[in-house]
């Protein structure tokens, strides 16, 4: 029963490293660099539009508090009976 533990944790292991070899030797060549390039650029486009968004959602909202506060109270006028 211990063999057989050792030799699967073993495979295991095994396989594990050769994945991790595999995605080690792709991320160092041309397309594997690349991909990365062009993720990290599509993660700045999508940073800079969440931003922007995020700007632009607080500018209106600051407007319109301003407005509002900056507004004239205006009295009732009394109405004719």
């Amino acid at each position: 029963m211990r063999r057989g533990v050792w030799f699967v944790a073993g495979a295991a292991a095994g396989v594990y490293g050769m994945v991790k070899a595999r995605r080690v030797a792709e991320a160092f060549t041309a397309d594997g660099i690349r991909d990365r390039a062009h993720a990290a650029n599509l993660g700045a486009q999508m940073f800079r539009a969440e931003f922007q968004y995020g700007k632009n959602e607080a500018e209106t909202d600051l407007r319109h508090r301003f407005e509002v506060a900056a507004a004239p109270q205006r009295e009732l006028e009394r109405g004719e009976d």
